[in-house]
């Protein structure tokens, strides 16, 4: 009987030391940093919008109303590692968001497109958007080797091709 409740207090401090673990490893984001996260996305789906009707002037309006977004957003509400990598989802993105309104070339502007999908995706995955649903879709036939991006449907309505390839692709996961 002793070696039974033993074993019951070794497992379940264990447990209990495991569950702190977690909490503080996954701290939860502040949810005005979700809400500012949310307005990004917001805007970056018009601009995926934009992709889809393949217009280089439009890309580029809805590039800079996704740069507005990005540049309110308050970093001081995440802390330590929270804090560094979003420092880093949002350099990528600032990055990307220039280079797409710099850009004449729409072939130009997907290829950045793609590397800000994949900052804003890290984002949502580490900080969340409050509720909002996200869908990441992909298609395998998309910059030379497959280009991802995020949306609010699951219907494919593929910025990379537009018109062209207008439903290739297929939801991976839904945020």
């Amino acid at each position: 009987m002793k070696t039974t409740q033993i074993i019951l207090i070794i497992f379940l401090a264990g447990f209990a030391t495991n569950a702190n673990c977690i909490a503080t490893k996954f701290p939860a984001t502040d949810p005005a940093f979700q809400k500012q996260l949310a307005s990004v996305f917001t805007s970056y789906v018009n601009l995926k919008d934009a992709f889809v009707a393949s217009d280089v002037s439009k890309v580029k309006d809805a590039a800079s109303q996704t740069l507005k977004s990005l540049s309110a957003m308050d970093m001081k509400l995440l802390k330590g590692t929270d804090h560094t990598n979003w420092m880093s989802y949002q350099t990528t993105m600032e990055k990307a968001l220039k280079e797409i309104q710099t850009s004449a070339a729409i072939d130009t502007q997907r290829k950045s497109f793609s590397s800000l999908s994949d900052a804003l995706y890290k984002s949502i995955k580490a900080f969340g958007l409050g509720g909002l649903k996200a869908y990441y879709e992909f298609c395998p036939m998309a910059l030379d080797g497959g280009a991802y991006w995020l949306s609010t449907e699951q219907k494919i309505r593929n910025p990379y091709f537009g018109d062209k390839m207008l439903t290739c692709g297929s939801v991976k996961e839904t945020l």
